[in-house]
């Protein structure tokens, strides 16, 4: 990442540290985000029923104002905690907002890790502590606590922007992100702080997030299990103006949000536990975007479809099977796919085409186009997933041994 070219919004610190939620680990493993000035604040969380405590605690609070921090813990879920866990997800909002001098209730919380396990609260206020002294405003200071909410992860996840509203002022976006398993649509083991000195009323800002998620975030999947702990955040400061966001200018911000969640999404497939290829599929004229996006997701999590990827077998055959058991209703005869712009099958016969060529292409390039045209409706969809390779199953297999 070229920090010359990276753009941090007005009046935000970060910091990343190492404070032991992993024993024995130098691991950095919590992180602060903190707006110099109280923010409007919206969120987007997992539909597992099964989530954290985390999440329970930040989705009561957003949309709202007046927020300051965002703590992130690296190493343990949170989840399926009880009672106990959600003491001590406001507890760890206490210990941030007390670090930086605020109050609990101006701090949101995200943790990641293993589930099932207590927060190790006195690491945690240390965690606090420490990432309170080392806040700055450099990009080496995003960079950390980038760093530091990753768990899996083996690059970082980060994205910015830089725009002229309609109106004349200049705003900055910027995001990070982890995940590289457990994850499905709806969102899935992937943490994510978006921070802006744009101003945003909370209804306006939670409608810009939750239409960017929609389109990124909620279209990717590794294996599809939606995870317990699923958070995206977005801190909206109003450093750059303090002038909320309306009409032409506040659809300009949402383009730019998506724009930039389409950017940062597939980092996170691309990088799955074990993968080798980033898969894109693309859905166009089925009866809506709901089916399309059924069709596209069946695709992308079917495990035939993505070992057959792994290995280079341009098998069609495992795609259009696919799609023909999701329940979405249409006509097998006007059905058409290509890979990596090989034409496969179309209008429901297969194509001639040469295999070791297709499966060339396949081999050779770590991102794999898959296009599937139906003749419908106008739903569309794009989607992405990964392969399944032998090294995500020795990862997985034994995580917590």
């Amino acid at each position: 990442m070229d920090e010359k070219t990276f753009y941090l919004p007005k009046g935000y610190r970060y910091a990343g540290v190492n404070c032991g939620i992993k024993p024995g680990s130098k691991k950095l493993d919590f992180a602060l985000v903190v707006s110099e000035r109280p923010a409007t604040a919206a969120g987007v969380y997992t539909q597992n029923l099964n989530c954290g405590a985390p999440v329970v605690y930040d989705r009561e609070r957003t949309p709202g104002r007046g927020f300051v921090v965002v703590a992130t813990d690296s190493g343990c879920a949170n989840a399926c905690t009880g009672k106990v866990g959600l003491f001590n997800a406001r507890k760890m909002a206490e210990y941030a907002g007390e670090a930086v001098g605020a109050t609990g209730d101006q701090a949101l919380v995200m943790s990641t890790g293993v589930i099932g396990v207590q927060l190790p609260m006195k690491a945690i206020a240390i965690g606090a502590e420490r990432a309170a002294a080392k806040l700055g405003t450099s990009y080496h200071d995003f960079e950390k606590a980038a760093t530091a909410i990753q768990t899996t992860d083996t690059r970082l996840k980060v994205v910015s922007r830089q725009a002229t509203l309609p109106g004349g002022a200049t705003i900055r976006l910027a995001a990070m992100c982890k995940g590289a398993a457990m994850i499905g649509p709806n969102m899935a083991t992937m943490l994510v702080t978006i921070v802006t000195d744009a101003a945003l009323d909370p209804e306006d800002a939670q409608t810009a997030l939750r239409g960017a998620v929609d389109d990124t975030f909620n279209c990717i999947s590794v294996e599809g299990h939606t995870s317990t702990s699923d958070t995206c955040i977005l801190l909206a400061n109003g450093a750059a103006d303090p002038t909320p966001l309306k009409g032409d200018s506040l659809k300009f911000f949402s383009n730019i949000l998506l724009d930039m969640c389409q950017e940062l999404a597939p980092m996170i497939p691309n990088d799955g536990e074990g993968v080798t290829h980033l898969v894109t599929i693309d859905v166009t004229g089925a009866p809506d975007r709901a089916s399309a996006k059924l069709l596209a997701q069946t695709v992308a999590n079917d495990a035939l479809v993505k070992t057959a990827i792994c290995g280079a077998d341009p098998n069609w055959g495992r795609v259009v099977s696919a799609t023909g058991r999701c329940g979405v209703p249409y006509d097998p005869a006007k059905v058409s796919l290509k890979i990596n712009g090989y034409l496969l099958y179309e209008n429901g016969v297969p194509q001639s085409f040469n295999k070791e060529e297709v499966s060339n292409s396949i081999r050779s390039n770590r991102n794999v186009s898959v296009e599937l045209f139906f003749q419908e409706g106008d739903g569309k969809i794009r989607f992405w997933t990964s392969d399944l390779t032998a090294e995500y199953v020795h990862l997985n297999a034994d995580y917590t041994t």
